[in-house]
């Protein structure tokens, strides 16, 4: 059986087992909402206050609610959002398809490297099977939903279209959403069993971009119009991800806090789990690649060293939890609280991490969630990119931990 055919068979099952999502039963469990709203980042101006903070009810605060029923309830709640529950409804299946496909892949051989090794994307990364294979899944999940013109992925070289027009495309003027994911967060790990995840961000559709339709030489600012992604975390929309761990986790949002999602496979949806998810302010817990710490910057570097004996502005002794997958580690910080990085080193001196799919949208929700993220010098929210697949230093997590790097790093004049 070949790939395509698994994939389109894992999006179908997907589909199928989506059932109660209209019928969800009748709340059993209100929580109620915390009134402390979002807390901005100190080491930067905020962002500018031009969107409206989306306004939610008791239903969106209900454990046990479908994420399609919360979607619902979001748009009706909130008309400009209207048109996002048929997006998050792709995403959504995308990711059940997704984690049945990780949890299969042994027994289906879907592992190892993509054609036997060779494969590889634009920056310079050998692909696994997994890592082709759920980009195609999302792409095709992502295709009939109506409301997306621009998709920029990990694993393309360049955006692309997701409407199959029979040419080469790269922007669609009739849709509303630009959307931005890493299919496969962590997928060397795969093989082995570790957690993974898929990362996604949502953008406006720019509906002023007009691009030369006649085939003449583009100018650079309408490459950059034809792209429609290059746009800095502020004015995402929504972000999210899906973890595929000992469950099945869709964490999201829409600008108006955190929401946590888990996938009860006997119904085919993902339930409310975790709503308003705030982060601890601090912590003792961090997330690093240790093995790069000689080649950190100084800040960093005595940050990092006197958390350990204890000797930070908290005074606690930290540990060290590192899983290497980037939404399990920050998956694990927003509920326990800490800080998770991949600073700049000297081999790496612009970080490792993609700022447009990665950064930006995990900064959405750290943000949200009351944390800070940070290069160490800038909000990483207010970084514009240069280009789609551009790396950027971060360092994310609980706020006092995280303002504890920005104040080193401005002590020391960087």
């Amino acid at each position: 059986e070949d790939v395509g055919g698994r994939i389109v068979l894992a999006i179908y099952a997907a589909l199928v087992t989506s059932v109660g999502a209209f019928m969800a039963p009748a709340p059993s469990t209100f929580i109620s909402r915390r009134t402390t709203s979002p807390i901005m980042a100190t080491a930067s101006p905020p962002a500018p206050a031009a969107r409206k903070t989306p306004v939610f009810d008791e239903v969106c605060e209900t454990t046990g609610v479908t994420l399609t029923r919360f979607m619902i309830e979001v748009a009706m709640l909130n008309p400009e959002l209207s048109e996002l529950p048929s997006l998050f409804s792709g995403i959504e299946t995308a990711c059940k398809a997704i984690s049945n496909m990780v949890k299969r892949s042994q027994l289906t051989g879907d592992i190892g490297y993509a054609e036997g090794g060779g494969s590889i994307n634009v920056q310079g990364e050998e692909q696994k099977t997994l890592d082709i294979m759920t980009n195609d899944v999302l792409k095709r999940a992502l295709r009939f939903t109506g409301k997306l013109g621009v998709l920029a992925s990990e694993e393309e070289d360049t955006p692309v279209d997701v409407e199959p027009t029979g040419k080469e495309v790269m922007f669609d003027e009739t849709s509303k959403y630009v959307a931005v994911f890493d299919p496969l967060d962590g997928s060397s790990n795969v093989d082995a069993g570790i957690p993974t995840g898929t990362i996604f961000g949502i953008f406006d559709h720019d509906e002023e971009c007009v691009v030369n339709d006649k085939d003449e030489g583009l100018t650079e600012a309408e490459m950059v119009c034809l792209t429609n992604t290059l746009k800095p975390g502020t004015d995402l929309i929504a972000s999210g991800y899906c973890l595929y761990s000992s469950s099945c986790f869709f964490v999201m949002t829409v600008g108006c806090g955190v929401y946590g999602f888990t996938l009860d496979e006997s119904i085919g949806e993902f339930v409310l789990t975790h709503p308003n998810i705030k982060i601890p302010e601090t912590s003792k817990i961090y997330s690093f690649n240790e093995a790069n710490l000689p080649q950190w910057d100084e800040p960093m570097r005595e940050t990092v060293e006197k958390w350990r004996i204890g000797e930070g502005k908290s005074g606690n002794s930290f540990s060290s939890r590192y899983i290497g997958s980037m939404v399990g580690d920050v998956h694990r910080t927003l509920l326990y609280g800490g800080v998770f990085g991949y600073p700049s080193d000297k081999k790496n001196v612009n970080g490792k991490l993609r700022l447009l799919y990665e950064g930006a949208p995990m900064s959405y929700l750290m943000e949200q969630a009351g944390g800070l993220s940070t290069t160490g010098t800038k909000r990483v929210m207010e970084i514009l990119p240069d280009e789609v697949h551009q790396r950027v230093p971060i360092v994310m997590g609980s706020k006092q931990d995280v303002q504890e790097v920005v104040d080193a790093y401005s002590a020391a004049g960087f």
